[in-house]
């Protein structure tokens, strides 16, 4: 039986599941086909509007809904918290483990954090209403970039509302038709759109592959004008980090610039959170571009880039996302703010987190799970290799009091889905021990019962 997941079937595939569907004995399964997943062919009349769900985009999503239903299996995204979600939460009244928070630190909910955001809403509201060019700068975003800048090694640093907006605005402003962008296999949405927002070249480079980043260098970077080489400090599908010293010779020999994305490396790679450079010794301010977001460790939202205040001053003149874009809410600023401060006050916590996660990876590896190319810091996937049998395990530790997302194609190969996990430094040995073996047991146990579309194409068949 093929292991590949529903997503990747083709056309004349899909058609065949949804045939075997409609060809089950129990009728009402054949109207539940009928009824979740309508066909192009039926079209609005004249006093309607428009059918999104005639898509065929929308059509695939009512597919795998099916598919799950099929299999008895709830929904593993949107669940709805009751509670502050941290190393423990509350899902429907129920308590998990919860591997599901970026919140790497534990400052999330700190009372000292509340309590700067609380004092931010009563002198400054929930909004500050504008654009900071236009009147929408508080002291607090000065406060913060000026303390971001400091604490990474660098000049300056812009704050935005969005972490993913900020690369998007970033990359689609400082680049155009005629430059090149190098970026990682395994590099996030936010740089894909935004090298598509510019209309720069893109291309590719095989995952932490830098003998394959130089070929295409030394190959492209001739015909092009500005070229930017993207990766990130740390991956967030996979748990790896770039050699960063190898990466800064690569672009200073090809005359290019270089953006870290540490998104996920703040506040936990480097021995007090720093990020890559601290981890590979390296002068932050050989680096262009650093980019990072406030939702992870520093426990708010939005992002920033980091680097020369030359860079700085001229992405707060020009940039879109910026310059027509309201300002950061204070409260939120202040949140990141007291965060930072809190970070760099207690080291520990970058120290516990990354115990954490080696004790984790060290008791996935022992159990035989495949943990790929993780490093064993805050991010640790399990992989299972099917789309399908990652749901049906994740939705299986659901009921063992363990959420852990499903990552499936297309935001990994579907041969690579895997379950992720997210360590924070509250998590205790007693919550790692109890998730590892619940995580070898379900997916042995699955294994056993039949792997993605057999488990899909027995559900047809009862």
């Amino acid at each position: 039986m093929t292991k590949r997941g529903i997503n990747t079937l083709k056309a004349a595939a899909k058609d065949q599941l949804l045939a075997a569907g409609r060809a089950s004995r129990k009728a009402g399964l054949e109207r539940k086909f009928d009824r979740m997943i309508p066909k192009e062919a039926e079209r609005r009349t004249a006093s309607t509007a428009f059918d999104f769900g005639t898509l065929d985009e929308v059509r695939e999503l009512k597919i795998q809904r099916a598919a799950a239903d099929l299999l008895k299996i709830d929904s593993p995204f949107f669940r709805s918290h009751d509670v502050r979600a941290a190393a423990h939460t509350i899902i429907d009244g129920r308590e998990y483990i919860n591997f599901s928070s970026y919140d790497y630190c534990g400052l999330n909910g700190d009372p000292r954090v509340n309590a700067a955001a609380h004092e931010a809403i009563e002198q400054f509201g929930t909004s500050v209403s504008a654009s900071r060019v236009v009147s929408g700068e508080r002291p607090l975003h000065r406060e913060l970039e000026t303390a971001l800048a400091r604490f990474l090694g660098v000049e300056d640093s812009v704050v935005m509302v969005s972490g993913h907006a900020t690369n998007v605005t970033t990359i689609g402003h400082l680049l155009s038709k005629s430059d090149l962008v190098l970026t990682d296999a395994f590099i996030h949405n936010s740089i894909v759109e935004g090298v598509r927002l510019s209309g720069a070249t893109r291309l590719t480079f095989r995952h932490n592959d830098l003998d394959h980043l130089e070929e295409l260098l030394a190959k492209s970077r001739h015909s092009f004008g500005r070229v930017l080489i993207a990766v990130e400090g740390l991956y967030s599908m996979d748990g790896d980090s770039p050699p960063l010293a190898r990466l800064i010779r690569l672009k200073n020999r090809y005359d290019a610039w270089l953006l870290v994305d540490e998104a996920h490396a703040l506040g936990v790679v480097g021995a007090t959170g720093r990020g890559l450079a601290e981890r590979d010794g390296v002068d932050p301010n050989a680096v262009e571009i650093w980019m990072g977001t406030l939702s992870k460790t520093l426990s708010s939202c939005g992002g920033f880039i980091a680097g020369s205040s030359s860079l700085v001053e001229y992405l707060k003149a020009t940039a879109p996302g910026f310059v027509f874009s309201v300002g950061m809410p204070a409260a939120q600023t202040a949140a990141a703010l007291k965060s930072l401060q809190l970070l760099e006050a207690e080291p520990e916590r970058v120290t516990q987190l990354a115990k954490n996660g080696h004790y984790f990876l060290k008791k996935a590896r022992e159990a035989g799970l495949d943990v790929g190319t993780s490093e064993g810091l805050a991010v640790i996937p399990i992989i299972v290799g099917d789309s399908i049998l990652a749901a049906v395990v994740s939705h299986r530790l659901a009921e063992a009091g363990i959420n852990v997302q499903p990552i499936i194609y297309p935001a990994v190969p579907e041969k690579a889905a895997r379950l992720r996990y997210f360590l924070t430094s509250n998590h205790t040995v007693e919550d790692i021990d109890k998730a590892v073996a619940a995580t070898a047991e379900c997916l042995a146990r699955t294994r056993k019962e039949g792997e993605g579309l057999k488990l899909l194409s027995d559900s047809l068949s009862r």
